[in-house]
């Protein structure tokens, strides 16, 4: 997914002059086509994150679309005070592409875990958040992201995932992707989490449960016609992400029910990471396991909901 995103980059900015590309401290041979063909618009600024937004800011001002990459936890709370004044407040073209979203770098530790930034950037205004199940999703939203308006988050994955969107004809920032409606359960998710769902989906339907599954690419903004209708029609809902439960994507439908649908609030149980710092090194697979959040154990809960 990772790669995907940076060639998409690439491939917009061979077809439009204003697309730059800024890294922070990324690896050797990141984009080295871009740095080649289009030396006058690659920029590697170093560690250096407060001075990379000031920087894009200014590029964007003078009519240019940047895209800053770098570590999902470096490109958020390192410099969120530049993202709020510097992007935001002046609605600015800039897309921050988050490496490592969630539990990604969990060789690393707390510094690392990208477990809070959903909510974070959720709560800026001007602010789209888009979270991506697979790589073909990707590619189709990066494309969006030249013309849309304001600053951009991009959270992504590591890489290597499983594609599950084969089948989806159109993808469009801020519109949800529908895997099945079922009355009976439905799943909302985002990210990779999605691709656990699924699987929960085909578990439960050798269970003979019905469970229809809905993805949102859009984090911010919400897909608030198609949540809706899932939502007022189904008994029981569950919401899945890779983030702290705190003010994450969870916390953002069940807002979005207490101001449109406040009948249905109680069909909501998130699933995510418990309040606190990730404090267990591993792989991104163990520790999903550690917060229960692998198709195991999601699946147990959800069967445990709905036994109740």
């Amino acid at each position: 997914m990772r790669k995907t995103c940076l060639d998409s980059i690439f491939e917009i900015a061979k077809k439009n002059q204003k697309v730059v590309f800024i890294g922070s401290d990324l690896g050797p041979g990141v984009l080295d086509k871009f740095k080649k063909k289009i030396p006058s618009r690659f920029f590697m600024e170093g560690v250096s994150e407060q001075h990379v937004i000031g920087m894009s800011a200014g590029l964007a001002l003078n009519g240019f679309i940047p895209y800053v990459n770098t570590i999902a936890t470096f490109i958020t709370r390192r410099c969120y005070e530049q993202i709020v004044i510097d992007l935001s407040l002046h609605n600015l073209p800039v897309r921050l592409v988050g490496n490592g979203g969630g539990l990604v770098y969990a060789p690393l530790g707390p510094t690392h875990q990208a477990t809070d930034d959903i909510g974070i950037m959720r709560i800026i205004p001007n602010m789209t958040i888009i979270c991506p199940c697979d790589a073909i999703e990707m590619k189709n939203l990066m494309f969006e992201t030249v013309n849309h308006e304001g600053p951009i988050y991009i959270r992504i994955a590591k890489g290597g995932d499983e594609i599950i969107t084969k089948k989806i004809k159109k993808f469009s920032i801020g519109k949800a992707i529908s895997f099945g409606v079922s009355k009976e359960l439905q799943i909302i998710s985002t990210g990779i989490m999605t691709q656990i769902a699924l699987k929960i989906k085909d578990r439960l339907k050798k269970d003979k449960i019905n469970c229809g599954v809905t993805h949102l690419g859009t984090i911010k903004p919400l897909d608030k016609v198609k949540l809706k209708k899932i939502i007022s029609n189904t008994k029981k809902v569950f919401t899945l992400e890779e983030h702290i439960l705190s003010g994450g994507f969870g916390s953002a439908i069940l807002e979005f029910c207490s101001d449109e649908i406040k009948k249905h609030t109680s069909k909501i149980n998130r699933i995510g990471i418990k309040d606190g710092f990730v404090e267990k090194y591993g792989t991104q697979e163990l520790l999903l396991e550690y917060f229960e959040l692998n198709e195991e154990k999601i699946y147990k809960k959800i069967k445990k909901e709905l036994s109740k």
